[in-house]
């Protein structure tokens, strides 16, 4: 739990108030949006139905009154008549208090497609936003805590929307008028007792509910944890197995628990301090007011239909009151689960492009490196200098021990980052200065560790081009050497893969990612470790498949296996960040350096994994 000092907390209130009127601010607009006019006149159709509903509460109690008072005269008028007056006017009391509800609900159905829509909208904005974000926020993030987030944040929005519009500010109108009343009607005592009453409310229920908005954010914390450690359990399902680690994980998972169970329950005793001392000043008040109207009748000032009347409008001013202490809790709360989301959505994009990019146009293919130096961490450099330059159709293939920053390059080469040093060209355009969109079209990558979408295995292979044909999708499956194995799944190309494609081999899984790469079918490819899931059958087999599509388009490899890019027109070997050996194979092994020494060992080691 976290220390907070006085000069800390009044810091923190102070920015969690800038904060509030920071995200009302940015929702506001979503209820006035420019150049949409429908849903403008919707807002203006529900605030008119709103001010309709408080006008008939508010008359309400007046029928009250006088049913009341009839009932309560001593007539000789005959019965029938006495009676035909009270009921009419019970009558229209019950009509007057129906039609406060029914405009109330047509409020409700013109506003609520509104409200839907900035839904919609918000979260399609986060979304997308989250896509734009560099992958070095994505390799750090936890995509638990993350779709906690949004979902609570868009939960928040629903319900600022709603309250801001038809809650606080109707509350306001709706006490003003009986306020004006009490103060016309029965004198300023009743209206100064009232008054009173209601600011003292208010102030308590502001107060208790700041202290319940920090209690409210420490078990959201405690809950995002939970969460997050949660699905990681559940995404590691395989390696838990392998470890006997069902226990570790429930300890820990417990543990978690265990602390947002703590939160929640000083929630929970906080609200129920907070409904408790609501419920004394606004008792407190009622009584003051209805003893004084007692009065009122027993020295003959008032009749019975008045009391009855303060009393009405005493308990008419008691519900939204309480319905004020709920709404500011609720929306204290959901400030807060929105200031998440939209501290997300402020979260700035690393990758961007300059203003004026064009589209890459890829003419020929031709990859140039020129004194590329990068660092993921600047006390940690990766690249230091790297420069080579692959011709139009050629491949080059990058070898080295792990950590020599061979899969850098292809990162950089996509533009997952930008470099911090020196430039990297496509046919001399600077990809800094071309459409990120148009880069990442032009380029093909098959990682080392395909991951797959949660749906069929159709789905996943035309997701390298939506556009195509049953047909192609079938073409890149056979040319990936997996067209026969999902034929003879029961259910064919809408198997579904599971999460992740849990359900398919690693094998299987690889080949279904070089298929949907063979579909989309990109000038520039990049072959991370593409064959190691597979055995060195189907890796011959499909290697073949990756020459032919080569043909004509620059190639990079990122390989461990020499004897799978010995044909390569360039080898790169990486060390530290550097290139420290650079030819063709046969010049290589000649040199007798790194690379022959890698060379020669894997001669060795191969014919006797093949044997073994």
């Amino acid at each position: 739990m976290r220390r907070v000092t006085k000069s800390a907390t009044s810091s923190d209130k102070s920015e969690t108030g800038a904060s509030g009127w920071q995200t009302i601010r940015r929702v506001a607009p979503y209820l006035w949006p420019k150049g949409q006019g429908w849903i403008k006149r919707r807002v203006v159709g529900s605030v008119l139905m709103l001010v309709a509903a408080k006008i008939i509460a508010v008359t309400t109690p007046f029928f009250y009154k006088q049913a009341v008072d009839v009932l309560a005269k001593d007539t000789t008028d005959p019965a029938t008549f006495l009676m035909l007056g009270a009921v009419g006017l019970t009558v229209a009391y019950g009509m007057a208090r129906l039609g406060a509800v029914i405009f109330g609900e047509l409020r409700d159905m013109i506003f609520v497609r509104v409200g839907q829509r900035a839904l919609r909208r918000l979260a399609l904005e986060t979304f997308g936003h989250i896509h734009a974000l560099s992958m070095r926020y994505h390799i750090s993030r936890k995509t638990g805590a993350l779709s906690r987030v949004i979902e609570r944040g868009v939960k928040g929005v629903d319900f600022l929307l709603r309250f801001m519009l038809f809650s606080i500010g109707p509350l306001i109108l709706e006490l003003t008028m009986v306020s004006v009343l009490f103060a016309v009607l029965f004198g300023w005592q009743y209206m100064a007792v009232v008054v009173v009453t209601i600011t003292i409310y208010v102030t308590f229920t502001f107060r208790v509910t700041e202290w319940r908005v920090k209690l409210r954010r420490e078990m959201n914390d405690q809950d995002t944890d939970a969460n997050q450690k949660a699905i990681d359990s559940l995404l590691n399902f395989e390696t838990v197995k392998y470890f006997n680690a069902e226990a570790r994980e429930e300890h820990r998972y417990d543990g978690a628990m265990q602390q947002y169970e703590t939160a929640s329950v000083k929630s929970g005793q906080s609200l129920s301090l907070l409904n408790a001392g609501q419920s004394f000043i606004i008792t407190a008040g009622l009584v003051i007011v209805m003893v004084m109207a007692a009065r009122g009748v027993s020295q003959g000032l008032l009749t019975v239909g008045d009391f009855v009347m303060v009393n009405a409008y005493m308990i008419q001013i008691t519900l939204p009151l309480n319905f004020l202490g709920t709404v500011y809790r609720e929306i204290r709360q959901a400030l807060v689960d929105m200031g998440e989301m939209f501290a997300l959505l402020g979260h700035p994009a690393e990758v961007l492009d300059r203003d004026g990019a064009k589209p890459l146009d890829v003419r020929q293919g031709e990859i140039v490196f020129e004194g590329v130096s990068f660092a993921y961490e600047p006390a940690r450099e990766i690249l230091k200098g790297v420069s080579f330059t692959l011709k139009p159709g050629q491949r080059l293939a990058l070898v080295g021990t792990t950590g020599s920053g061979k899969s850098t390059i292809g990162r950089l080469l996509f533009r997952f980052y930008d470099v911090t040093a020196g430039a990297i060209r496509i046919d001399g355009q600077d990809i800094r200065d071309v459409q990120q969109g148009s880069l990442h079209a032009a380029i093909g990558v098959v990682p080392q560790d395909t991951v797959l979408f949660n749906d069929s295995v159709y789905y996943n292979i035309a997701y390298g081009r939506p556009e195509a044909s049953e047909a192609e999708v079938h073409a890149a499956a056979r040319a990936a050497k997996i067209h026969d194995f999902i034929a003879s799944l029961p259910d064919g190309y809408e198997t579904k893969v599971g999460e992740r494609g849990l359900k398919l081999s690693g094998g299987e899984k690889q080949r279904v990612g070089i298929a949907r790469t063979l579909l989309k079918n990109p000038p520039i490819l990049i072959l991370d470790e593409a064959t190691s899931a597979l055995d060195t059958q189907t890796e011959r087999s499909i290697q073949e498949s990756l020459k032919e599509m080569g043909q004509g388009r620059t190639v990079i490899t990122i390989a461990h296996r020499l004897s799978t890019i010995a044909d390569s027109h360039q080898i790169l070997v990486m060390e530290d960040g550097r290139v420290i050996e650079h030819g063709t194979h046969d010049v290589l092994v000649a040199q007798g350096g790194k690379y022959s020494a890698m060379w020669h060992r894997q001669l060795v080691e191969e014919p006797e994994s093949q044997a073994a």
